[in-house]
């Protein structure tokens, strides 16, 4: 399996994402990688690429929760325990949206992108997963 850690998703990513019209929450799995020092564009210092990054998931977390979604859970990787992977990522994060829709409109709108330079400066990489719930009563 190889792994690639991007900043942002590609046309053909977001493309997929609308294309499929099923209905209700999705459930976004974060993996982020943080680099050691923010690297702004303008130079600032930034504190850590960690420090960076939760300004920009301050400000998300209200804009989320405006428009109905869910920060779920969010904890620092320790280890790896079954597989391997060169270099583990920092920080995991499920965060629920409403739907499809909502979740490209957010990830597309002003707001977002003006608060983005944040999570530019403080990301080395992410990898982000769609999910939908399960109903786990029967297991």
């Amino acid at each position: 399996m190889n792994v690639v850690n991007h900043v942002y998703p590609s046309g053909e990513q977001l493309r997929a994402l609308l294309e499929d019209r099923s209905p209700g929450p999705i459930v976004m799995l974060n993996l982020l990688k943080f680099r050691e020092r923010a690297a702004y564009p303008d130079g600032r210092d930034g504190g850590s690429g960690r420090d960076a990054y939760m300004r920009y998931a301050s400000a998300m977390r209200r804009i989320v929760e405006a428009a109905g979604g869910r920060f779920l859970f969010s904890a620092d990787v320790r280890s790896v325990v079954i597989g391997e992977v060169g270099e583990p990522w920092d920080v995991v994060g499920i965060v629920e949206y409403p739907s499809r829709a909502v979740f490209h409109q957010l990830a597309t709108s002003s707001e977002v992108q003006e608060i983005g330079v944040h999570r530019e400066a403080g990301l080395a990489g992410q990898l982000l997963i769609l999910t939908l719930a399960q109903d786990l009563a029967g297991i």
